[in-house]
């Protein structure tokens, strides 16, 4: 597997037709260090993992050569992993929880240059992690304030066999009640949807990698 340039061209070209400033988060998990290193080489320094060991691994190579890469945690995190994903990640996508906003709040150095989003769960899916959308008010006034973890923005993954743009829309609305900037949303099947509702962060992986084998 390696990453398709022309692809990556096309979202480029796309996000400059849409006026759109969104960062694009190539997912790397599973990939290995060659395919980042291509996308490194076009241009693209984001990118986007879910366990922590396997992302330790590929800071450690690739920080060596390249200084301005940054790491998205985009995938759920144990508590017990938190301190050593302080130490690779400079974003987490998937702040969904009280406990783990806890956990966070206990590495307070750690935490000082670290951005966050909280994920909500906007279709109310049992099987699927997230605050519900009524409760984001006071759980990002709870981790802003109690906890003093700079959360930036809000994420959300639509539920598989519904409109995508509804959910957009309703953590757009719920990041402007909240005076959060950045949306967190998009990834390969529905990016485009994204872009047209003012996503700032976009997670591509199989569009920009291939299909996993």
């Amino acid at each position: 597997m390696t990453f398709i340039l022309s692809k990556y061209q096309e979202i480029c070209q796309l996000l400059r037709d849409n006026n759109s400033t969104a960062t694009i988060i190539a997912v790397s998990k599973t990939r290995p260090v060659e395919d980042i290193k291509e996308a490194l080489q076009t241009g693209v320094r984001h990118f986007g993992e879910t366990k922590v060991q396997e992302a330790f691994e590929k800071f450690t190579i690739l920080t060596k050569d390249y200084k301005d890469v940054g790491f998205h945690m985009i995938g759920t995190l144990q508590t017990n992993k938190v301190k050593k994903a302080l130490q690779v990640f400079d974003f987490f996508h998937s702040l969904d929880r009280e406990s783990l906003a806890k956990e966070f709040s206990k590495h307070p150095k750690l935490i000082s240059d670290k951005f966050f989003f909280i994920q909500v769960n906007t279709g109310l899916e049992k099987q699927k992690s997230g605050i519900q959308p009524s409760l984001t008010s006071e759980f990002l006034h709870y981790c802003s304030y109690d906890l003093k973890l700079k959360v930036v923005g809000l994420m959300c993954l639509p539920p598989i066999n519904e409109n995508p743009k509804e959910h957009f829309l309703m953590l757009r609305d719920l990041a402007l009640k909240n005076n959060l900037k950045q949306l967190s949303i998009g990834m390969s099947s529905d990016y485009k949807t994204a872009i047209q509702c003012d996503a700032t962060f976009i997670r591509l992986g199989s569009c920009l990698f291939g299909e996993r084998k």
